[in-house]
């Protein structure tokens, strides 16, 4: 049986929150997964809080390189990636995106998915170079008429490979996306068919990704496979069954069963865990049915809200303490409970490090859901 602080020391092994690692950027993007980008910026400031001596040109240049891209993946939001993982992460989410994008607005539009396989192989072929949105938009006018534009544009920029094209700015993309075809560029884009394939299960890519998700987040349940990806538990549970041999079962600390990698990282339940400020949207916060993992469940309201913003968290002894901003060129910091002066000491090196950063790109980064914090508890709130 493994207890839930044993769980918790386990993912932050396996997520490099224990001990910052010596790796280059896209080898912490594999040994991570995958970063949440919905802000810009969050893929920077989640290296940074993995990666020793995180130096932001690098994330820059493999961005620009399409070493590493951003896309729609798991839970149909933006995620970096590399690029060599991409075609598993898009083949293994395929059912989910073609269930989420090409129904919903993309139907009442009066379009079916056989519309969508028609358009895929030009929209790819347009988006050989890279398109801005207002160009796209305008290229699915031309073919499906401006009444049905916006939910045909809707569907087919979440379904369609298309990964974001950098447009610079101080974290390589900025708010108005930019798209272009995934795949090396010149060669063949992968074109999805959405029908009847759209609606398979790839096994073979769901396995990986499987495999992938244990060993950067497990142990884990089917539940939270489910979660990370937004799959189906049953396609889960099936490709669970086909794996066996390469992963092993344990006892959760509520009995149920838990899944793993053999030989992965699980340390001990007092192994020390540094203070960290985490990027909005981390991903540890966010892969796992069970979120008490890193977040205490009277916490969870108040750093995840009902829109689904993720802010930026404090993150004390591995758990999620309280949240973070910056103010005036400083941080701040609001603790959800009393903290002893050396964890405030241990968030101030934080606080000193990550200014650097910012100082150098935005300092004012996520300033626009600010307001969050009028609608926090009464806390205690820090400068540092």
């Amino acid at each position: 049986m493994i207890t839930a602080r044993e769980l918790n020391r386990a993912s932050l092994s396996r997520q490099l929150l224990l001990e910052r690692g010596q790796l280059t950027v896209s080898d912490a993007i594999r040994r991570v997964v995958a970063l949440q980008a919905q802000h810009p910026a969050s893929p920077y400031l989640a290296l940074w809080n993995r990666v020793a001596g995180f130096a932001p040109a690098e994330l820059d240049a493999a961005f620009l390189e399409r070493a590493v891209v951003k896309a729609t993946l798991m839970r149909i939001t933006l995620h970096a990636v590399r690029a060599e993982d991409y075609p598993f992460l898009r083949a293994a989410m395929q059912p989910t995106l073609y269930a989420s994008r090409l129904g919903f607005r993309f139907a009442e539009a009066g379009l079916t998915p056989a519309d969508a396989g028609e358009l895929l192989p030009e929209l790819l072929a347009f988006a050989r170079r890279p398109r801005s949105s207002a160009e796209m938009r305008v290229w699915v006018e031309e073919r499906v008429g401006a009444e049905k534009r916006d939910g045909a544009w809707w569907g087919l920029k979440a379904y369609a490979p298309l990964h974001h094209a950098p447009t610079g700015g101080p974290w390589s993309f900025g708010l108005r996306p930019s798209f272009v075809a995934a795949g090396p560029v010149p060669g063949p884009v992968p074109v999805p068919a959405p029908v009847p394939a759209g609606r398979a299960v790839d096994p073979q890519a769901l396995q990986t990704l499987i495999l992938r998700y244990l060993a950067g987040f497990g142990p884990a349940s089917v539940a939270d496979v489910a979660q990370f990806a937004m799959v189906q538990r049953t396609p889960v549970r099936e490709a669970l069954r086909g794996l066996d041999g390469a992963v092993e079962q344990l006892q959760g600390p509520d009995g149920g069963t838990l899944f793993d990698v053999p030989g992965a990282p699980r340390p001990p339940a007092d192994t020390p865990a540094p203070p960290r400020l985490m990027a909005m949207w981390d991903s540890i916060l966010l892969a796992y049915a069970d979120r008490s993992r890193v977040i205490p469940p009277a916490y969870r309201p108040l750093v995840i809200r009902r829109n689904g913003d993720v802010l930026p968290t404090l993150l004390v002894d591995g758990y999620v303490a309280g949240v973070w901003r910056p103010v005036n060129g400083r941080i701040e910091a609001t603790a959800f409970h009393p903290l002893p002066p050396a964890t405030w000491d241990g968030l101030a090196a934080e606080a000193h490090c990550l200014k650097a950063l910012l100082g150098d790109r935005e300092d004012n980064v996520y300033s626009r859901h600010h307001h969050w914090w009028a609608k926090l508890p009464e806390s205690e709130v820090r400068t540092l």
